[in-house]
């Protein structure tokens, strides 16, 4: 017999426990999402009105990712039935992009990771994350991605001039989309916003009037043979050009310095410093001045143009902000390792960021990360003030909790009423009370869902067509348990494959 037969004798016509990972399991996505929860949950995703942070520790497999994506879901929900009070919502999971850029911005191709990472800073996330949530704010404007960002036309439209002027200055040091060339979205994103610029045309203009009004002159002088006019003092017309264009050189030269300190100060963003520069001159020069900038190595700009952000979004009809953060494990540079784990994620625990007014952090993090906090000094618990964090230090299963669990997934593929638990899927021998025994063994989602597989095909491995049985065997049952427990134990000691 095969395993879908011996599943839709129980009238469950998909298999439940075939997905590992959250970020593709359809199960969880259509059938849980919205109502199977940790028992953690109120305390992870708080209240929405009220942007709050979170930071949760847990094993591989516990649902770390499956919490990020129902906090994201629920939002969108909450964002939906709320269209006056919306929170936005930047995922920042993806960190290969900024590593790169940050290595090839350092010049340090051939450094070890470990010796990158040690010059990772707080403003580095701080521009990560302002990149993410700006250039996803820039598609919804333009209209070039709605996804799930809402831009209503009339907020648009009474959008202040200096709102506008603060999105457009945003979107020169942040904006990373690559669907269109900078400065031709740029521009289109400026007429969306109706931000009129004429008075930074003013310095070229002066250059141009002035050089045709010189170039008549000249000609003049010739044509009325009084060339030697010029050519005595050929030095004094020269400057009188230069004096022409001389507004326009300033200010070429200062939006270059501009321009050349944004594109070393923000490490993980791609930039060049013509295109800074051109868009940082279509801005009128009384529109920069004393603007904050990501040009220096501070996060004293960085907090300025986030308020900057937030405004903007408030102006949008958005009163909040919620970043989650997850898979610090996951890039190429870290590869699983505590230590540089430690070193892209410490710098965030920073009180003045975790609490930023409007401003919620969820973190999701690996287990292996907790012992470094319980090593750490006085110096780091006053700065990071954990115990303000909504702090879960072990995102733990009760062997009920993943029970109910397992049932709900049954419940998302069954078309029976009532539908069938996992426990009447077991031969009426095994105990309850051994089962959960085995479910506090293997104590967190993905390693019960693995294990349920594997022993749903090897009970159907051994039983034919001709002779079906429709449970579970004790012998299959207790086999499959210690041949998975042992595997996953050697696994976690670094000794098999798992």
């Amino acid at each position: 017999m095969n395993i879908r037969q011996f599943l839709q004798h129980h009238g469950i016509h998909r298999n439940p426990f075939a997905e590992e990972d959250a970020q593709t399991d359809p199960v969880f996505k259509e059938g849980c999402i919205a109502d199977t929860f940790h028992p953690a949950w109120d305390k992870v995703y708080g209240d929405p009105r009220e942007p709050s942070t979170a930071i949760v520790f847990g094993r591989k497999g516990s649902g770390k990712t499956a919490m990020r994506l129902q906090v994201a879901r629920h939002l969108e929900q909450f964002n939906r039935e709320h269209p006056d009070d919306r929170v936005y919502v930047i995922t920042y999971d993806d960190f290969n992009p900024f590593l790169d850029r940050f290595r090839w911005t350092l010049g340090y191709q051939r450094r070890s990771p470990e010796k990158l990472l040690q010059r990772w800073r707080l403003w580095d996330h701080i521009d990560a994350i302002l990149s993410l949530g700006v250039t996803r704010l820039i598609d919804a404007v333009t209209g070039e991605k709605l996804e799930s960002v809402a831009v209503p036309p009339h907020r648009l439209e009474t959008l202040p001039r200096h709102m506008a002027r603060d999105l457009l200055l945003l979107a020169i040091c942040y904006d990373q989309s690559t669907a269109q060339p900078v400065t031709t979205r740029w521009h289109k994103l400026r007429r969306k916003l109706k931000y009129r610029n004429l008075a930074a045309k003013g310095p070229l203009a002066t250059g141009i009037l002035a050089s045709v009004l010189w170039l008549i002159a000249v000609i003049a002088l010739f044509v009325q043979g009084r060339s030697s006019w010029f050519t005595s003092v050929w030095y004094l017309w020269l400057a009188a050009l230069a004096g022409g264009w001389s507004w326009y050189g300033v200010r070429w030269l200062r939006e270059t310095w501009r321009a050349m300190g944004i594109r070393r100060r923000a490490r993980v963003l791609r930039h060049t410093i013509g295109t800074l520069r051109d868009r940082l001159m279509a801005i009128p020069a009384r529109d920069l001045t004393g603007q904050p900038l990501p040009d220096k190595d501070s996060t004293d700009d960085r907090y300025e143009l986030l308020i900057k952000f937030q405004t903007v979004l408030k102006g949008l009809g958005y009163h909040g902000v919620i970043v989650l953060v997850d898979r610090v494990d996951e890039p190429e540079w870290i590869n699983g390792l505590p230590e540089r784990m430690k070193a892209l994620v410490w710098p965030m625990f920073d009180n003045k960021f975790l609490k930023h007014p409007g401003l919620g952090i969820k973190m999701m993090l690996p287990a292996e990360l907790k012992p470094f906090i319980d090593r750490e000094d006085t110096a780091f618990y006053e700065r990071a003030r954990l115990d303000k964090q909504n702090l879960i230090p072990s995102f733990e299963w009760t062997p009920e909790a993943l029970l109910d669990v397992a049932n709900a997934r049954i419940c998302a593929c069954s078309d029976r009423d009532p539908p069938p638990k996992l426990t009447d899927l077991l031969d009426s021998s095994i105990e309850l009370s051994r089962f959960l025994q085995a479910l506090h063994d293997l104590r967190v989602p993905r390693h019960l869902f693995k294990f349920a597989y594997r022993m749903f095909v090897a009970h159907c491995n051994a039983h034919s067509e001709s002779e079906p049985v429709w449970r579970v065997q004790p012998q299959t049952f207790e086999t499959e348990l210690a041949l998975y427990l042992r595997e996953q134990d050697a696994f976690e000691r670094g000794v098999g494959a798992g």
